[in-house]
C-alpha cells in the first residue's frame, strides 16, 4: 500500500463523513438530501473499489521474510 493509495483513500473517507454531519444537521431540504445520499452512495462505491484494488495489489507482494521455493 503506498502513500499515494492511503491519502485517496483518506480523501474518499473525509467526504463521506462531511456528507453523514451535513445529513444529520437536518438543515437540508429533501431533494438536497436525496442528491447528497446519491453522492455519498457514489463515494461509497468508489473507497470500496480502491479497498479492493488495494487487497489485490497486496496479495500479490510477497510476505516479508518469506523466500520463494525453488
Amino acid at each position: 500500500m503506498t502513500e499515494a493509495d492511503l491519502t485517496t483513500l483518506d480523501a474518499l473517507v473525509q467526504r463521506l463523513e462531511r456528507a453523514a454531519e451535513q445529513l444529520r444537521t437536518g438543515e437540508m431540504s429533501a431533494d438536497a438530501a436525496a442528491g447528497l445520499v446519491e453522492d455519498s452512495a457514489a463515494l461509497a462505491s468508489q473507497a470500496s473499489a480502491e479497498l479492493e484494488r488495494m487487497s489485490r495489489a497486496a496479495q500479490q507482494e510477497p510476505i516479508p521474510g518469506q523466500d520463494s521455493l525453488l
